[in-house]
């Protein structure tokens, strides 16, 4: 072994267990990083998903029980203001770490997500951002330049994966080629309230999210040179342009039209309005179709440059909701852990089964894939 990597690594074991965190992602992590960090993480084996509510009417979620509080000294918040709202309200975690199961009930209890997308995103996060070993994650996460991992720069925690679920093209957030893809942005948020003013009437709507988001897209490919769109996030961003629509207006008055002061303080302040109920019913990625067909686009990536758009037709489309499923699994998460073994194989093929539950639940047909075998 050569002189550096022995150090390295003699300096890995000396420090993981005080330096890795128990949210942290293992995704990405080299076969001997593993074997120094994995031994000093506790197993919690997952359970099962939580089911769907019994009581699915609105009910006032901005409660007693769930007030909104400012953020504590070590609070984590991230790129979701759908989470980071249920963070700050108490429904979450309100330091911003969480099981897979919190996370499900969560989003039921706080927005009315219906339970097969909630089981299908949360594990699809998790699988990628969370740490399957501890069975946490943090709803947010920032790039780290310094610590004891050699390489490029590490990702502490979070919803952090670039081009998954964080991605390009985002509503509020930036781009991650420009440095800052997890904080509030006003720029992009003046550009949401301009949107909503010429095409809503002032209000946000999916006839202003078609054209946002269509904008949004273009403002990539002519200012980012790495921008990418493919699957999944290709279909991440179309739903998050649907959710402020799903699940940011009050369950009493839902006419899909969400205010703009509102909205400002779901995504920059974390917060419900006061009395805000829940939606009426369960809920998903409602108008999703409305969004996509007003600029239809297919998957692709700039190459190269700006304004160098090359579609990819090995990429998932709407059209094909099972090839979507079959990328992530054999590409993203096999590319992410090539060969795992022991708990770590254990783990991720129990998680594997969730994320397949939500998917299954939904009807879409899709014949399982089994990456790692079977356990």
């Amino acid at each position: 072994m050569r002189p550096i990597a022995l150090i390295s690594l003699v300096f890995l074991a000396s420090s993981s267990a005080l330096a890795f965190p128990s949210y942290r992602s293992l995704a990405g992590l080299s076969r001997e990083e593993l074997n120094t960090i994995v031994p000093t993480l506790s197993f919690h084996a997952p359970k099962p998903p939580p089911g769907p509510l019994n009581d699915t009417s609105a009910k006032l979620v901005n409660d007693h029980a769930h007030p909104w509080r400012p953020l504590a000294p070590g609070d984590i918040r991230g790129p979701c203001p759908g989470l980071n709202t249920l963070a700050s309200h108490g429904w979450l975690p309100r330091n911003g770490i969480a099981t897979p199961a919190q996370i499900i009930t969560a989003v039921q209890e706080g927005f009315n997500m219906n339970n097969f997308l909630a089981i299908f995103i949360t594990y699809g996060a998790f699988l990628v951002d969370g740490n399957v070993i501890t069975n946490e994650l943090s709803i947010g996460g920032k790039t780290s330049r310094t610590g004891p991992f050699p390489g490029p720069p590490a990702i502490v925690g979070g919803l952090n994966t670039h081009a998954v679920f964080e991605g390009d093209t985002s509503m509020t957030r930036g781009d991650f080629f420009f440095g800052n893809n997890h904080d509030f942005n006003e720029t992009l948020f003046d550009e949401l309230v301009k949107f909503s003013n010429k095409f809503g009437a002032g209000k946000y709507n999916l006839t202003v999210a078609g054209e946002f988001r269509f904008q949004r897209i273009q403002d990539s490919i002519a200012t980012n040179p790495n921008f990418t769109f493919v699957s999944p996030r290709y279909f991440t961003a179309y739903a998050e342009s649907t959710f402020p629509v799903n699940f940011f207006i009050d369950g009493r008055h839902e006419n899909g039209q969400l205010d703009l002061k509102v909205a400002r303080g779901f995504f920059q302040e974390s917060r419900f309005p006061d009395g805000f109920f829940r939606a009426s019913g369960p809920r998903g990625t409602e108008g999703i179709e409305v969004v996509a067909a007003a600029h239809p686009l297919q998957p692709g990536r700039n190459v190269g440059r700006v304004n160098n758009y090359v579609l990819d037709p090995t990429s998932a489309d709407f059209s094909n909701l099972c090839l979507l499923y079959e990328n992530f699994v054999n590409q993203t998460i096999k590319g992410l852990y090539p060969n795992p073994t022991g708990i770590l194989r254990e783990a991720l093929n129990i998680n594997l089964d969730y994320f397949f539950q939500g998917l299954n639940e939904a009807g879409a047909g899709c014949a399982q894939v089994f990456p790692y075998g079977r356990n």
